[in-house]
């Protein structure tokens, strides 16, 4: 069998049979959609013991958005906060909060919120890791004060390295 003819097979093959979502997620270091429920979860438990309305938003790897709460009564603003939180802290692989030191006037990335459709630069926004330590998508919390939504979002980010 040739070269060319083996590779139209392979192809054809992984083509048609597509990985599971599992699968799929280990070899991108994706999380997959029963970790970002857990997270999801374990934020929005962290909320209710600590009697906060919050909206809850979970990305992917690619900054895209996963899993979504929003806790009942929670302010409506507050929606697209918690997406651009996860968003930023996935872009920037860092904490909302700590980004947001570097963007003060003077700072080395000043006005870098007003990048990629805008960015969140204050806590909320956390970088989830595997048990690898590998970046695997990010939570942003709204709806609290600022240190209510960053433990909010630290508990949900800890929860599936547990």
């Amino acid at each position: 069998m040739n070269l060319l003819k083996l590779f139209k097979i392979c192809v054809i093959t992984f083509t048609l049979i597509p990985l599971s979502n599992k699968a799929y997620a280990q070899i991108t270091k994706d999380i997959t959609h029963d970790e970002a429920f857990t997270v999801l979860l374990a934020a929005k438990k962290k909320a209710e013991g600590s009697n906060v309305l919050v909206n809850i938003a979970v990305v992917d790897a690619g900054a895209n958005l996963k899993a979504f709460i929003r806790m009942d009564e929670s302010f409506l603003g507050s929606i697209d906060v918690a997406i651009k939180k996860a968003k930023t802290a996935r872009y920037f692989n860092i904490d909302t909060g700590e980004l947001g030191e570097l963007t003060q006037p003077g700072g080395i990335i000043y006005n870098i919120e007003h990048s990629n459709g805008g960015l969140i630069t204050f806590p909320g926004g956390i970088p989830i890791k595997n048990k690898d330590g590998k970046i695997i998508g990010a939570i942003g919390v709204s709806g609290g004060t600022i240190e209510q939504d960053r433990a909010i979002a630290t508990a949900g980010a800890e929860s599936i390295i547990k």
